[in-house]
């Protein structure tokens, strides 16, 4: 019963995490769920199943709230959900030995890019609600995005968010909530290449079923949150956290170990410290520019809810 609490209070974390950020939900929940001891392709699987529940519901919101542009979510659901079971399937058939590099690999990549993205070029604000968008951009991209996510544990919001935000061409509300409910699919189609590749054996539906409950309490929150904190500071802080927590299986797999690894840790950390403090430096020195009414406001007006990869 503790791990269930404790497993539904990382749920909760990570979908909080994911409201101020748009991103991150997968690759939290995951990260954790490796920690707690769980195989990569059990840990991917769980998350993806939880996320099947928490995206209906926030697809289903952003659609009432009007956030959503179906052309966007087609246009990138499709791809994105081939991605998914081709990168499920993978992940599966790979050994735990194999496997445990191979995502641990992903998922500090993407804390590498959370961090550098939010320090150095945080997502540009729009109002456009239509996405200009067309395949050529948006097939390769869903694509990318679901083969990563599923591989990773998580990483939809990193790839697909990021990249449409960064475009500044479209509102974020509109991209977050056509993202958020293009991921359902995503899901679905992660969810089945797992249960294809691995079956139901080992996967622990209690463990589905407490990051669910914990994703659903903290929606609500989350949309409250958006507006309260930065988003550039946080998402500095969460990609640094990403990385350190995943680099202990990086350097077992090189056989880094001893002084070393110690060392290794030590940098890491003073790295991340470094950027975060400067990014702290650079979002009081513009207060009018980066204070959240003046683009997080627009999410949390909305009751957005955003992506979880």
């Amino acid at each position: 019963m503790n791990k269930l609490i404790l497993l539904a209070l990382v749920g909760l974390a990570a979908q909080l995490v994911d409201g101020a950020l748009g991103m991150g939900y997968g690759v939290t929940s995951t990260t954790m769920l490796l920690l707690a001891g769980l195989t990569p392709a059990l840990a991917s699987a769980s998350v993806h199943l939880a996320e099947i529940g928490t995206t209906l519901a926030s697809g289903a919101s952003h659609w009432k709230l009007g956030n959503t542009d179906w052309r966007l979510v087609l246009r990138l659901g499709v791809p994105g959900a081939v991605g998914a079971f081709a990168g499920a399937t993978v992940l599966s058939r790979l050994s735990t030995e194999a496997g445990a590099p191979v995502m641990a690999g992903i998922l500090a990549a993407l804390g590498i890019y959370i961090l550098i993205r939010f320090a150095f070029r945080p997502p540009k604000v729009a109002t456009v609600r239509t996405s200009p968008h067309g395949k050529r951009l948006l097939v390769p991209l869903g694509l990318v995005g679901g083969f990563i996510d599923a591989t990773g544990g998580g990483g939809w919001g990193p790839v697909s968010s990021s990249t449409l935000l960064g475009a500044g061409k479209t509102a974020p509300r509109t991209v977050i909530g056509s993202v958020d409910t293009s991921e359902f699919m995503v899901s679905v189609a992660a969810s089945l290449g797992f249960l294809f590749g691995l079956g139901t054996a080992g996967i622990d539906f209690g463990i589905v079923g407490a990051l669910l409950i914990g994703g659903l309490i903290a929606a609500p929150i989350a949309a409250w949150l958006v507006s309260r904190l930065p988003a550039q500071v946080l998402g500095v802080a969460v990609g640094g956290m990403i990385l350190l927590t995943n680099s202990r299986p990086l350097f077992e797999a090189i056989g880094v170990d001893g002084a070393p690894r110690t060392v290794g840790y030590v940098v890491i950390a003073v790295a991340a410290a470094a950027i975060l403090a400067w990014t702290i430096v650079q979002y009081r020195r513009r207060p009018t520019e980066d204070a959240p009414a003046a683009g997080e406001s627009e999410l949390a007006a909305a009751g957005a809810d955003p992506e979880r990869t």
